[in-house]
């Protein structure tokens, strides 16, 4: 059985009821609470992990891995410590 993720926002009503009626289970994000929310998607990532080998990788992601790795045997990119990195980010964000 699969679950099936709706957001606010404009959708094909009649799609919609097509799709609900394939995947058997919608859950209705408005009404949901964020506790809720987050035990969603911590059920639908460990589901994911258990498959992650039969994943398909994107073919971008290989380019990407490429360049970076790249940067870092030519010196123009640098790995940086997780904590700062996290640090950088809510001080860009917040």
């Amino acid at each position: 059985m699969g679950v099936r993720i709706y957001a606010l926002g404009y959708f094909d009503k009649q799609k919609f009821k097509r799709e609900e009626a394939k995947m058997g289970i919608a859950l209705h994000l408005e009404q949901m609470s964020t506790e809720e929310k987050i035990q969603t998607m911590e059920s639908i990532w460990d589901n994911l992990c258990k498959k992650a080998d039969s994943l398909p990788s994107p073919s971008w992601h290989k380019n990407i891995l490429h360049e970076r790795e790249e940067g870092i045997k030519n010196g123009n990119e640098k790995f940086v410590d997780w904590d700062k990195a996290k640090k950088y980010i809510r001080d860009k964000t917040s």
